[in-house]
């Protein structure tokens, strides 16, 4: 596909589509053509770039745009992998990038291609138009993020770190989308997240032949257990992070429901009233506990036989600052001794958070849309973030999109008619465009 010229940045919408019409399934990924194209853009632009590759065809891009100096570099940075559509059904094909009444649909355009074309029209802007930026950018365009990660952000920061030296903030997914509650248009920047801390229980018992059955065996404690992981969350904890959030929010919407949504973050009271949230549990119960879903199971590997080991895999998500330890502890506590828990957390991640990016960019939200209500955000999902967290480098996740009131186009997220309205992709190019010149 040939470059766009270098006004390319004032046409973000056709940037996205452009990115989009490149089948970035992962698996395999095929990334190879998308980073060209962006590389391209790039060096058209006089910006310097590099291509990093654990697995070759799957190379990861840098490049920075240099600033004055008066401030340490800043990193934006994405990944152009997308899910797949298998057996999804679409109204138009997801590759196409069509844009139909206002709209573009697609694979990626929400997760997180419109993030890309965003950081490229902004960088591209700045450079054309010879913007005085206070750091040096950095822009970092992943591969990897949908599956493991391991040719991606994992990679990177293992093998390539000295690639990010002096970076303290970084701007990434998932964050700056509004939502609209209790007739308040808010705007949540994620400010931290879960850790991904799998979770393996074995239960053992009698095995034998299964035409003599057993009683009490370790297919009945796995019966037991997953009964109780079904009825009873794990303990409450208001963390830090949860509470700004949470007292952002409730400051936001005032009155009784201000006040009522406070009593969120009183534990005698928090799981009460989150049964009587409905729908919108789901969204704070997350925030408000450790995690784990059942997910996996192995047992015997024929119908005659009875196991005498069953083992149980579980995805679990611990809130900042919490431990593998900590998660096996809770567990027993809810399931009893008899059984074997084990949990690991491969990728801690930070667990304090550095608001001092927060103001930066909430101003260009408000400036853009002075009803909006800029809050800190927990997110009860993983991002890249967790890597570079390592580094001791702070992600907020920010692609700004400003939604009218009741779409909820965010669910459209891995699922089929993904889309994006170009009017809120304008809104989030301009939003970081603020935001890269304010940085100090």
């Amino acid at each position: 596909m040939p470059n766009q010229p270098s006004l390319i940045y004032d046409r973000p919408a056709e940037l996205l589509q452009n990115l989009i019409r490149f089948d970035t399934t992962n698996p395999p990924g095929n990334e190879l053509a998308c980073i060209q194209y962006i590389d391209g853009l790039l060096k058209d632009a006089g910006i310097e770039t590099r291509l990093v590759a654990r697995t070759p065809g799957r190379p990861n891009l840098i490049a920075r745009l240099k600033g004055t100096g008066q401030a340490p570099p800043l990193m934006l940075y994405g990944h152009v992998d997308v899910v797949t559509t298998q057996n999804q059904k679409w109204t138009y094909p997801p590759f196409e990038a069509r844009l139909v009444d206002g709209y573009i649909w697609g694979r990626g355009a929400l997760d997180m291609k419109h993030g890309i074309a965003m950081y490229l029209a902004a960088i591209l802007k700045a450079k054309a138009e010879g913007t005085q930026l206070p750091g040096d950018i950095i822009f970092l365009a992943t591969v990897d993020e949908e599956a493991d990660c391991e040719d991606g952000a994992k990679f990177l920061v293992e093998e390539h770190a000295g690639l990010f030296d002096g970076v303290h903030y970084a701007l990434s997914e998932f964050g700056g989308t509004s939502i609209t509650l209790g007739g308040k248009r808010f705007y949540p920047i994620q400010t931290s997240e879960k850790q991904i801390c799998p979770v393996r229980i074995t239960f053992h018992g009698t095995g034998g032949h299964g035409a003599v059955p057993v009683r009490a065996g370790a297919m009945s404690k796995l019966a037991a257990a997953l009964t109780l992981l079904d009825r009873h969350a794990l303990p409450v904890h208001v963390t830090s992070q949860t509470r700004q959030m949470v007292e952002a929010l409730a400051a936001g919407m005032g009155g009784i429901t201000g006040l009522v949504m406070r009593q969120l973050l009183n534990p005698l009271l928090t799981n009460l009233l989150l049964k009587t949230l409905g729908s919108s549990a789901s969204t704070f119960s997350p925030l408000l506990h450790n995690s784990v879903s059942p997910t996996m199971l192995r047992a015997s590997e024929k119908r005659n036989v009875i196991p005498s080991e069953v083992t149980l895999e579980l995805d679990g998500r611990l809130l900042p600052g919490f431990t593998a330890a900590e998660l096996e502890k809770e567990l027993h506590s809810l399931l009893g001794q008899d059984c074997t828990i084990e949990a690991f957390l491969p990728f801690p991640g930070l667990s304090s958070t550095d608001m001092g990016l927060f103001e930066t960019l909430a101003a260009p939200l408000r400036e853009l849309d002075p009803l909006g209500i800029p809050i800190p955000f927990v997110n009860f999902a993983v991002t890249d973030a967790r890597f570079f967290s390592k580094l001791g480098i702070q992600t907020y996740g920010y692609t700004p999109l400003q939604f009218t009131e009741g779409l909820e186009l965010t669910s459209t997220i891995h699922s089929a008619d993904e889309r994006i309205p170009v009017a809120a992709l304008d809104f989030g190019v301009n939003a970081v465009f603020k935001a890269i010149q304010r940085f100090h």
